[in-house]
């Protein structure tokens, strides 16, 4: 039998080189590319069965020329860059990664909301630069310093990491939010209570994000919906920045409609400089790494290869689509 034609994309952020590509090598005739631009997808991927991709796009247009694809394999949680609809059509199976990175973004959640509460970052730098030694005083603090005990935290997206997010939360005795459109059975001993987005924008103190990225909530935190929010909130968000908009973020922070905002995500990454966020009041970005731990990426790796043998066996599993004929 002939060895599958294994093609990945854009590999480099999986494995930057600290992590080994050989599980996937022994099923099938493996090439990795780091990066691939998207004058060369059509070259590369011609002869691949499994293409294996991360956040290059793949359109009705791209996949109905691949003849020979079988199976894409997304290498994350999120899927909104592959065109489902033409892979059903075109009978090509999809899958994704949906657990791996739960803790590692639910700390980073946490690493976020506590910068902007006691903004480690600044009064570090500030002690480096010779603030504490010039100072008149035993201690100082150049920023407001929040406690997050008793404060609301409202969660918007209550799957798995953002029921990890609400468990840490209660550890640190805030009050819980949940808002989701399923409201499905929640983690025994978790306190919590359901809330409509509304009633969790005007309630919170702190909002965090943690949902899926799709055409019916493209942009839900717009002006509209920030202007919801109390004044001393502030909005964090690790899941898709295509959830808030950028321009409508940042003039609230500027206007002081919003006390800050923390976020590992933006519309368009990496961001173009004229991003009005990079200059905004109180906002913190990161860049897209929540979920790049080694740990993370070592589960996200050995899912990626547990998705593909299982497809190479005629047992697909983690599959998003309905693929004709499959």
């Amino acid at each position: 039998m002939q060895a599958m034609r294994i093609v990945v994309l854009d590999g480099y952020t999986l494995n930057p080189g600290d992590l080994s590509w050989d599980p996937l090598k022994r099923l099938g005739n493996l090439t990795v590319y780091d990066r691939t631009a998207p004058e060369l997808l059509l070259e590369r991927a011609a002869d691949a069965e499994a293409l294996l991709v991360n956040k290059v796009a793949l359109n009705a247009a791209a996949l109905g020329l691949l003849k020979k694809l079988q199976y894409v394999g997304v290498l994350a949680t999120g899927y909104d860059r592959i065109d489902l609809a033409a892979a059903n059509a075109l009978g090509i199976t999809v899958s994704n990664i949906p657990t791996y990175g739960t803790e590692s973004v639910a700390q980073l959640t946490f690493a976020l909301l506590l910068e902007l509460c006691h903004h480690v970052g600044t009064h570090g730098e500030a002690v480096r630069a010779g603030a504490w030694s010039q100072s008149k005083d035993w201690c100082f603090w150049q920023t407001p310093l929040i406690e997050l005990a008793g404060k609301t935290l409202g969660v918007a997206g209550f799957g798995r990491i953002g029921r990890r997010v609400a468990e840490i939360a209660r550890a640190f005795r805030m009050q819980v939010l949940a808002v989701d459109e399923v409201r499905s059975t929640a983690p025994p001993g978790l306190d919590f209570q359901w809330a409509t987005l509304e009633e969790a924008l005007r309630a919170a103190d702190v909002l965090s994000l943690h949902c899926p990225l799709t055409p019916e909530n493209q942009g839900m935190m717009n002006a509209a919906r920030l202007a919801m929010m109390k004044p001393s909130a502030f909005l964090i968000n690790t899941a898709r920045g295509g959830l808030v908009v950028d321009q409508d973020l940042a003039e609230a922070l500027n206007e002081g409609r919003l006390a800050g905002a923390a976020l590992d995500v933006v519309s368009s990454e990496p961001p173009p400089a004229s991003n009005a966020l990079l200059h905004a009041r109180n906002c913190i970005l990161t860049p897209h790494l929540a979920w790049a731990t080694r740990e993370a990426r070592e589960r996200l790796m050995n899912a990626v290869v547990d998705n593909l043998a299982a497809f190479a066996s005629n047992r697909p599993r983690n599959v998003v689509n309905s693929p004709r004929g499959k």
